[in-house]
């Protein structure tokens, strides 16, 4: 009776969940980089995931959209289990954003040829409505100005939030954020920031790995702390800067919190 108890409230999770991870590995090698990984997601969390380098917080959210493939245990993302199977790998990413440390912004291409590009090739969405729909994101992240202009002729800051709207236009159900703010200069980092509060309001799944504590408070459902390729910690954001469990949270803590 228990077992089914257990299993009828992991349906009633599961139904609402965005993303389910059971019992993963991944090795790099010999190089056992994320270890017994358990963690849903439900729909419009947010889910800050901060740690020391080489903790596996990039790996973990990279296997997310299958950029790294996980050898062991299950992901489950809006239903689709990730496996080799190409035709299931593909509606995922076609439901996932993900904006990266550095911007990969084509720089051939203007601001809004970047953002069209992926509606008009995956998504056979014309041309104008994609323009259209550019625009509107453009709009969103505050550069509309900057839409006939080339990635070159942008600050760090303007082109991360092009990175971001690039991300929207695909109209995703979940962002991934892999350190968005960590390579840009810090007069640069509020005005990424924002736009991600601004997402965050409006209710958009969010898993961000970054060290900006600021914006965890503020944003978080839940904070995350890994450490040697497991989650250590995982609390609300009240309880996991106040009252830290873990000793390791503690120290990483006292070293970030000045």
């Amino acid at each position: 009776m228990k077992e089914e108890e257990t299993k009828k409230m992991h349906d009633g999770q599961a139904e609402n969940a965005m993303v389910e991870i059971i019992d993963m590995h991944k090795w790099f090698g010999e190089f056992h980089v994320l270890q017994g990984i358990n963690l849903t997601v439900q729909k419009k969390e947010r889910i800050v995931i901060c740690g020391p380098s080489g903790s596996g917080k990039s790996t973990l959210i990279r296997c997310i959209n299958r950029l790294e493939e996980h050898q062991k245990g299950r992901i489950i993302v809006d239903g689709i289990e990730l496996t080799s199977n190409i035709k299931n790998i593909e509606k995922v990413r076609a439901e996932v954003g993900m904006v990266f440390q550095h911007f990969n912004l084509f720089p051939h291409l203007t601001i809004i040829d970047n953002l069209t590009l992926g509606p008009i090739w995956v998504r056979k969405v014309p041309k104008a409505e994609a323009e259209e729909t550019a625009m509107f994101y453009l709009e969103k992240v505050h550069i509309a100005e900057q839409a006939r202009k080339y990635p070159g002729q942008l600050s760090g800051g303007q082109q991360q939030r092009v990175a971001i709207a690039r991300s929207l236009c695909m109209k995703p159900k979940l962002m991934l954020f892999d350190e968005p703010t960590s390579a840009l200069d810090p007069e640069m980092i509020k005005e990424v920031l924002d736009v991600m509060i601004e997402l965050a309001q409006e209710g958009m799944t969010m898993l961000v790995v970054t060290h900006e504590m600021g914006f965890a408070k503020s944003v978080a459902h839940r904070v995350l702390f890994m450490d040697y390729g497991r989650i250590v910690e995982a609390n609300t954001p009240e309880e996991f800067f106040d009252n830290p469990q873990h000793d390791r949270t503690k120290l990483f803590l006292s070293q970030i919190l000045h």
